[in-house]
């Protein structure tokens, strides 16, 4: 595999370009400001850095820089996903699975803007609870599944729009914990269903929260504030169809963690998706060769609208997968699958992953820090560089306030 390229836009280049104006004119809160400032930063003299150099023959092999290792950050994803997708691997169960996702209607959004943790913490919830409510019915499978889900909150457009991703195990291990049971290998459980019982923990949670007084209301949420039209609204939802899309099974066991690290350590937007940026307006790609151009303040906004409160878990585990469940019912279901898998004759030993950061660099860049570029030596030091002068004065501070800027377009 070849080193990759830098992509010849990055949104650092963006928000290094007007982040500042645009954090001057538009309210934020302090994990935003925080998002846009660790971006603009990343990789830079100003986060410090190291050079490598070979001790057998002076060469000096290269200059970094830090990176911010903020998770909004598109650049600092790669290796956080290897070391999470190799972690995650020795929990895996030898068994096919499905991808469901679960998503909040659109009548709902300004809502889940202003009361993020518990609008996201309620999905989260509803759709783990459908799926073991469903799981553990006799009449679909009688048996503990086990669950890892993700929260995204955008389109391809970086339009606000939050929904689940589950990655479901393909059978559940059954009440006395004596088997496992397996699913079809192309049918998990009837999406029209799923969407309904999702609908209605969903709504039921959101009720008793406005009940007891837990819900905001500032700004997009203003008309949530009286409970009759809440109520109306409710009952509006409730008859309208929610969507839970289950995706067609995917490869063997091996790929699943891979597969959801795709999506578990995804940000909003990608640098290689950023097409051109002029001063003015930005182009990225949404789907295939399809774009959109937005005018940089609306695209910076849109961006923001996906960054998280901080400390918020967006990777759970449900189902065997709990924590709760490692060590007794997640190692019965493997026991029980191992035993009942017959290894192939002469079959090659499980891959490992790679562990120290320079074996994940060059499986996934095909860069090589680990040998000289000039005498080929393994003998490559890594040297911190001096640091860097401390910050000028503090730019004038951007308004603050708890509530994201809304979407207004």
């Amino acid at each position: 595999m070849g080193a990759l390229k830098r992509p010849p836009l990055e949104l650092a280049d963006i928000v290094r370009a007007r982040g500042d104006a645009f954090a001057r004119t538009h309210v934020l809160t302090p994990e935003q400001k925080a998002v846009l400032r660790d971006i603009a930063r990343c990789r830079t003299a100003e986060l410090g850095g190291h050079k490598d150099v070979c001790s057998a023959c002076g060469h000096l092999q290269a200059l970094s820089y830090n990176s911010c290792r903020n998770r909004h950050c598109p650049k600092c994803q790669s290796l956080t996903q290897a070391r999470w997708v190799e972690q995650r691997m020795t929990r895996m169960l030898p068994t096919h699975a499905f991808h469901v996702v679960f998503t909040l209607p659109r009548q709902l959004r300004r809502l889940a803007l202003v009361n993020r943790e518990l609008v996201f913490d309620l999905l989260f919830a509803s759709a783990a609870a459908t799926l073991l409510e469903f799981g553990r019915d006799p009449r679909h499978l009688g048996a503990d599944l086990g669950i890892t889900s993700v929260l995204h909150t955008w389109t391809r457009d970086l339009r606000f729009h939050p929904h689940v991703h589950c990655i479901v195990t393909g059978g559940g291990l059954s009440p006395d914990g004596s088997r496992w049971v397996a699913a079809p290998v192309r049918y998990l459980f009837p999406v029209r269903a799923l969407g309904e019982v999702f609908r209605g923990k969903v709504l039921d949670g959101l009720r008793r929260a406005h009940d007891e007084g837990k819900l905001r209301f500032d700004g997009p949420a203003a008309s949530f504030q009286d409970r009759d039209r809440f109520r109306h609204l409710c009952g509006r939802l409730q008859e309208i169809r929610w969507v839970a899309y289950c995706k067609p099974p995917f490869g063997d066991d091996t790929q699943v963690f891979r597969y959801l690290g795709q999506y578990t350590h995804r940000v909003g937007l990608s640098n290689h998706r950023l097409v051109a940026f002029d001063g003015r307006d930005v182009t990225f790609r949404t789907r295939g060769e399809a774009r959109v151009t937005l005018e940089v303040d609306q695209f910076l906004r849109r961006f923001v609208l996906h960054v998280l409160p901080k400390g918020f878990v967006k990777i759970r585990h449900h189902g065997l997968f709990a924590a709760g469940n490692v060590t007794t019912k997640l190692a019965a279901a493997r026991a029980l699958l191992v035993a009942a898998t017959t290894p192939a004759p002469n079959s090659p030993p499980a891959s490992r992953a790679p562990r120290d950061f320079r074996e994940l660099l060059l499986a996934l860049t095909g860069l090589d820090l680990r040998h000289c570029s000039r005498c080929g030596a393994l003998a490559l030091l890594r040297v911190p560089l001096d640091p860097p002068p401390p910050p000028g004065p503090s730019a004038r501070p951007s308004p603050t306030s708890t509530s994201p800027p809304p979407d207004t377009s």
